[in-house]
C-alpha cells in the first residue's frame, strides 16, 4: 500500500510546542487508502516537547527568546525528506501555520498571533523535491473525495454482484 506522511500533531501525538496536539480525528481514515507515517520535523530535528515557540523571521527560525533555532528545523526537514525518499512517499498532509509544516501560511515572526502567506521549512523542502504537500483542510477534502469514490465503487459492485459476504 502506498504511504502518506502526516504531521504527527494532526494524528493526536503530543508534539506541539506547548505539549499539546492538533488532533483531527478524521485524518486517521487515510489508513483505508494509505499506510500512514506520522512525523514531527521539530521533534525529529532535536527540539523538546514542550519547547519555546518559534517563528520564521527574515529567513531564519527564531524562538520567542530570540535564539536562532534554524538548524533544528532544517535537520527535521532533511529527515522528513529522507523518510519520504526511502519510503517512496509522494504526498504529505501538514499542519498549516507551523514554521516547519506551514503549507500556505506561517506566523509573521512577531509572536503576535498573526499569520502571513508563506511556507514552513519542511513543507518547502518537500515541495521542492516534488512531494505534494497539503494542509489539514485540503487533506480532509482529499479524504472526502477518496471516501466518496470508494462508496460509489462499492455501490456499483453491490448492484452488479449482490451484497458482499463477510
Amino acid at each position: 500500500m502506498e504511504k502518506i506522511l502526516i504531521s504527527a500533531c494532526l494524528l493526536g501525538e503530543k508534539t506541539r510546542y506547548d505539549g499539546g496536539d492538533n488532533l483531527i480525528e478524521g485524518l486517521m481514515d487515510f489508513t483505508k487508502f494509505y499506510d500512514v507515517v506520522p512525523f514531527c520535523p521539530e521533534v525529529e530535528g532535536g527540539l523538546p516537547t514542550p519547547r519555546i515557540p518559534s517563528e520564521i523571521k527574515n529567513g531564519a527560525v527564531v524562538n520567542k527568546e530570540g535564539e536562532d533555532v534554524t538548524r533544528y528545523f532544517e535537520h527535521g526537514a532533511r529527515k522528513a525528506l529522507n523518510i519520504c525518499s526511502f519510503l517512496g512517499i509522494r504526498l504529505a498532509i501538514l499542519k498549516d501555520g507551523s514554521p516547519s509544516c506551514g503549507v500556505h501560511e506561517i506566523h509573521n515572526g512577531r509572536f503576535d498571533g498573526k499569520k502571513i502567506p508563506g511556507m514552513g521549512i519542511t513543507a518547502a523542502k518537500l515541495q521542492e523535491k516534488g512531494i505534494q504537500v497539503l494542509n489539514e483542510q485540503e487533506g480532509l477534502a482529499l479524504l472526502s473525495e477518496l471516501l466518496e469514490k470508494q462508496a460509489k465503487k462499492e455501490m456499483k459492485q453491490t448492484k452488479e454482484h449482490g451484497p458482499r459476504r463477510k
